[in-house]
């Protein structure tokens, strides 16, 4: 038998899995070059690698949300699974969130993201090789070893996701519409100032410190990480500092916001100074705060008195990214 070209891990709980994964395994079976595992959990996530490493793909596809890539990431850094290198990666569109996949190009039909990078397995992949690189998390109430992802959310834009997931999409409304809703009230909230309990809470104070510059502290509408290039509604974000983690915190005002929405909308967030808009590259961020919260690609990390969070770059790794 013909060594699989590509090796597929897919989480069955992604949101987008509940309806495609049939459709997924019935690809897979009719294509004996693909070798499919699942996982249900986090944790079986090292013992999956350390049996994909065994049949050495040529490409590894996930699919998932943006918490499954990120686990897999993970497990990529730490577990050292893969002696003669890890495989480009590729990632399809399953979850709630999709951010990881629609940087590489990969929206739309899971099933037909999958055949594509097929045929691509089949054929010379380097013109499809994109380096990307990563973040690494350490500190605050996590574990020894660092946590891998792309994109980071912190202060008011963690609470926002964290009112959307636990308040809005348990309603049951798709995506599209739960969006809006959360949309609404964080306008509701952030803009015109209104409180209540079905609108996502203030934001806490935080400490932001970046290497090259003085601590940020004070209340944030919004603060996010990112090495992603796809970000908001701008293609690209210009900014000030060296550095491959991108760094945006707009303070906890209308003014700022309107500012930083004004830009991003024009494609000029970061290119000219604003008020109250903070943008820069750096290679080191501290964010401390009194149990505050944050998110990295779809897992929930919390500072402690004395315990900041620690963000720095990782090791790039090799993505497939499939034309859009």
């Amino acid at each position: 038998m013909a060594r699989p070209r590509i090796a597929l891990l897919s989480n069955p709980k992604s949101t987008g899995n509940v309806a495609q994964l049939p459709r997924i395994r019935a690809f897979c079976a009719e294509h004996p070059d693909i070798f499919h595992y699942e996982v249900e959990r986090a944790e079986q996530i090292g013992e999956a690698m350390a049996t994909i490493a065994r049949v050495r793909p040529k490409l590894l596809i996930i699919n998932g949300g943006d918490g499954t890539v990120q686990a897999a990431l993970t497990e990529l850094y730490n577990g050292g699974h893969f002696a003669d290198g890890v495989p480009p990666v590729a990632v399809l569109p399953s979850g709630k969130t999709n951010l990881i996949a629609l940087d590489l190009g990969a929206g739309g039909d899971p099933v037909i993201a999958l055949g594509r990078l097929l045929g691509l397995a089949q054929t010379d992949l380097a013109p499809h090789i994109v380096a990307r690189e990563l973040i690494a998390l350490s500190g605050g109430e996590g574990g020894p070893l660092p946590v891998i992802g792309m994109f980071l959310g912190g202060a008011g834009l963690a609470d926002i996701m964290l009112y959307c997931r636990h308040r809005i999409y348990p309603l049951g409304f798709s995506n599209g519409i739960s969006h809006a809703i959360t949309a609404v009230a964080v306008i509701l909230r952030q803009v015109f100032g209104l409180r209540g309990s079905f609108l996502p809470p203030e934001p806490a104070l935080l400490s932001v410190s970046l290497r090259s510059d003085r601590p940020l502290r004070g209340r944030f509408a919004l603060l996010f990480v990112t090495t992603l290039e796809k970000i908001l509604l701008s293609g690209e974000i210009g900014s000030r500092g060296k550095g491959v983690l991108k760094f945006v915190a707009v303070e906890q005002r209308p003014l700022a916001l309107l500012r930083a929405f004004t830009a991003s909308l024009f494609g000029k967030l970061g290119k000219t100074k604003m008020a109250g808009v903070h943008v820069e590259d750096t290679d080191e961020i501290s964010i401390d705060g009194d149990s505050s919260q944050v998110i990295l690609d779809g897992e929930t990390f919390r500072t402690g008195i004395g315990k900041p969070i620690l963000l720095r770059p990782a090791l790039p790794l090799s993505f497939v990214r499939l034309a859009v």
